[in-house]
């Protein structure tokens, strides 16, 4: 498995995108339903830091609409998530 993976925020970033309605967020959208989750503020350095890396990695992509940028899961970053699902489906007995 790849080393960003090993990271829970971008776990769930991976989660929150193979969710969205027509497979992508904002950044701002994603970013608000992290805060929400974890139930505290999330730097945004940070955060978009973590965006960054993982589309160099070339798990996330991202296009520009208006003023805002939009992201999805590539085909590797969704094949990524379906393994780490397994993975943690084997281990939960289920």
């Amino acid at each position: 498995m790849a080393k960003w993976f090993q990271s829970g925020r971008r776990r769930d970033i991976c989660v929150l995108l193979a969710g969205a309605d027509e497979g992508e967020l904002t950044g701002q959208r994603l970013k608000t339903r992290l805060e929400r989750r974890y139930d505290t503020r999330i730097d945004p350095k940070s955060f978009y830091g973590a965006l960054s890396a993982m589309e160099d990695a070339g798990f996330l992509e991202h296009r520009t609409e208006g003023i805002a940028d939009k992201y999805s899961l590539t085909d590797g970053g969704e094949r990524r998530l379906r393994e780490q699902f397994e993975w943690m489906a084997e281990n939960l007995g289920e």
